[in-house]
């Protein structure tokens, strides 16, 4: 049984400028969280009708996967048009309405932005194609000939990340590089055509009110000169500098110091009664918008560079994504990530799952060792129990927090989709990435039963497995013990406490082996990694526990795989 105390009364959201550094971010997948329209897709209107949800959930922003207008050939990370919404999500005037609706709420809405590759059918790379060899519009992706005697090997040995050679020859015997599938053609970030497109899409959706950015492959723009060969080196080794020649390269940080100063022009969106969002005023400072990167880096301290003072906000922590539920393990993430924070005056960032990588109610259900990618479904009680207690660690932690749709509910990993409803590229493939993606991707239940458990009436583009209803928003509101509602009070808890959210130190406590114990203004958090019940002194009155806590004479019972919040 959870422990639960009567939730108090959560603040009004700040406004301040700096929101983004105590923030609880939400990250919605809009394919899957809500179809408006009944075609079994979600979509923006579906997303819309949700806002309360999200206000009543107790998160402060709502971050957009892709949904611009797109073949789909990558979920919507191809992008044809960056102006434009696919007419599967609906149109401009549903993205104008879903702001305008969560600024209202109190919400703040970041979009993801996709700068290291197009889709094939963006009219840049359509007309290059047409052009043929010697085109200007060659010149802004990376188009180069082959080796060999007639040109027939790929110019360089890198190898895309979905599996496979990352290069493709076309009719007229150039080929053109794509570090993702071949209908993802990578930008070269060298022509300032490329540079000077990136900062008008900044500025029309700043313009139509989006408070920031997160953007996608922020590691991977800037290709290292002359595109060299990896040679003897394997794909996921680390040459001698730290970085692979088409990832995580020094220039990248340039491009994002101009976009800094992009967000620099405008004012923050007010939050408030409806009809109160300004989404544009000039000359204020930063204004509260925000850059987040997605950067897969080798260490935490080159994430660290992406958030230096000039550049982006947040750096995803992929670093403490990959840690398994293991005390001494997540002990060492945490103080590297605090410590890389420190110097460029960022915050740490905490992540458990994404739209990209096995949800941890799964991963944790099964042994350490094999990563992010699963098929397996484990120890589905042992899984959640943990996954419990490790959202109640990260959201103690100092600094921000995301939560990917669906983990509030303790969605596990859907194992045993059928191979033919798959839809992940990289599974297409058949290499490169484990191509399981598709698993963290079934759409959420929102009710008992009903058609798609009410994600929509005409059914969901993935198929939802049996017992999917037990989980739902429906049937987990109001109970106490549900995830649901651990989610709920937590939320609120760090809300009204003044030593969770901001900063970047806490002060690690004696505790036994296996168990995490750390101080923060007024607060304690204690973690019971192991498998055993724990015995601690009780530091003072408990907040928050995702497992039933008995403190009697100074002294504290913790379960297994129990995080508790106290508050002393």
């Amino acid at each position: 049984m959870t422990q639960h105390l009567a939730a108090p009364t959560a603040p009004a959201r700040g406004t301040h400028p700096d929101w983004w550094r105590d923030a609880v971010i939400y990250q919605v997948y809009p394919r899957s969280f809500a179809d408006g329209n009944g075609d079994g897709m979600g979509d923006l209107a579906g997303i819309r009708a949700r806002l309360p949800y999200l206000r009543d959930l107790g998160v402060d922003a709502v971050w957009l996967s892709p949904f611009y207008s797109s073949p789909q050939a990558d979920a919507g990370y191809d992008v044809a048009d960056y102006r434009a919404i696919d007419p599967m999500f609906g149109d401009l005037h549903d993205a104008d309405a879903l702001l305008r609706d969560a600024h209202a709420l109190g919400l703040r809405v970041i979009v993801d932005l996709v700068p290291n590759h197009s889709s094939d059918r963006h009219d840049w790379f359509r007309r290059a194609l047409r052009e043929g060899p010697g085109s200007p519009l060659r010149e802004r992706y990376h188009f180069r000939p082959g080796k060999g005697a007639d040109g027939e090997l790929p110019p360089n040995d890198w190898e895309s990340i979905f599996g496979g050679p990352a290069w493709t020859r076309v009719e007229d015997g150039e080929w053109y590089l794509h570090l993702f599938a071949p209908e993802q053609p990578d930008f070269n970030w060298e022509h300032p055509a490329v540079r000077d497109e990136f900062r008008s899409i900044l500025r029309f959706w700043l313009d139509m009110g989006v408070d920031g950015f997160r953007v996608d492959v922020a590691h991977g723009l800037v290709k290292a000169e002359g595109l060299p060969d990896i040679g003897t080196h394997d794909q996921l080794k680390l040459l001698g500098n730290d970085t692979m020649p088409f990832f995580d390269q020094d220039g990248v940080h340039d491009i994002y110091r101009s976009w800094r100063g992009v967000l620099a022009e405008y004012a923050a969106n007010d939050l408030g009664p409806a009809g109160s969002s300004s989404p544009k005023d000039r000359g204020q400072g930063t204004g509260g918008r925000i850059l987040v990167a997605e950067a897969w880096t080798p260490t935490v301290e080159r994430a660290a560079a992406y958030v230096r003072p000039d550049e982006m906000h947040q750096a995803f922590n992929f670093h403490y994504l990959g840690t398994y539920w293991d005390a001494a393990e997540l002990r060492a993430v945490i103080d590297a990530s605090l410590a890389a924070m420190r110097p460029v005056g960022a915050p740490a960032t905490w992540v458990l799952s994404n739209h990209d990588v096995t949800r941890h109610t799964t991963r944790f259900a099964n042994p350490p060792g094999l990563g992010t990618q699963l098929r397996t479904a484990g120890d589905r009680e042992l899984g959640l129990r943990r996954a419990r207690a490790a959202t109640l660690l990260m959201l103690a932690l100092p600094g921000s927090a995301y939560i990917y749709q669906g983990e509030e509910l303790g969605l596990p990993d859907v194992t045993d989709l059928p191979d033919e409803v798959r839809q992940d590229p990289s599974f297409i493939r058949a290499s490169g990435q484990d191509g399981f993606r598709d698993g963290c991707r079934v759409p959420i239940p929102w009710t008992v039963d009903g058609p798609s458990h009410g994600f929509g009436a005409g059914g969901s583009w993935l198929p939802q497995p049996a017992g999917w209803g037990e989980l739902s928003v429906q049937a987990q509101t109001g109970d106490p013990d549900s995830t649901l509602e651990l989610y709920r009070r937590a939320l609120r808890v760090r809300r009204t406490q003044p030593g969770l959210g901001a900063g970047d130190s806490l002060e690690w406590l004696d505790a036994p082996e296996g168990v995490l114990a750390f101080r923060r203004d007024g607060f304690v958090c204690t973690a019971n990694t192991t498998g055993s019940a724990v015995r601690i002194p009780a530091p003072g009155r408990v907040l928050l526990a995702n497992a039933a806590v008995e403190a009697v004479d100074g002294k504290a019972e913790l379960p297994a795989d129990t995080t508790v919040w106290w508050a002393v």
